[in-house]
């Protein structure tokens, strides 16, 4: 991958961009941390050429979420639970929603 394709993923959600150092300055927690949510298997970072953990913002987001439950007391493997169901929630939700619009579409009801 060139330079100028890592720019361009930017936008990717999915696109590992942040290292540790940096994820954990920007949730304001530390690597240790991070890697707890790992050995949880809440996120699971990529890696570098070099072996270090890469994280994407989506995991970013989902790492924020279990320290908003874990600085409410909450223990981390059960943070790390919450966060997983309420992922799977969220999922579930948006694949009815989809499912709901297509039957619509494909059988429209008349107003009276």
């Amino acid at each position: 991958m060139t330079a100028d394709d890592s720019f361009n993923r930017l936008d990717d959600d999915d696109y590992p961009a942040y290292t540790m150092g940096r994820a954990a300055a920007m949730l304001g927690t530390t690597q240790g941390f991070l890697r707890a949510l790992g050995e949880a298997r809440l996120i699971t970072p990529l890696r570098s050429a070099g072996g270090h953990r890469r994280y994407s913002r989506y995991q970013l987001r989902i790492a924020a979420r279990a320290r908003e439950l874990v600085d409410q007391g909450t223990p981390i493997e059960a943070a790390c639970r919450i966060v997983i169901l309420e992922d799977q929630l969220e999922e579930a939700q948006r694949i009815n929603t989809e499912h709901r619009r297509a039957a619509e579409s494909a059988n429209p009801t008349t107003a009276a």
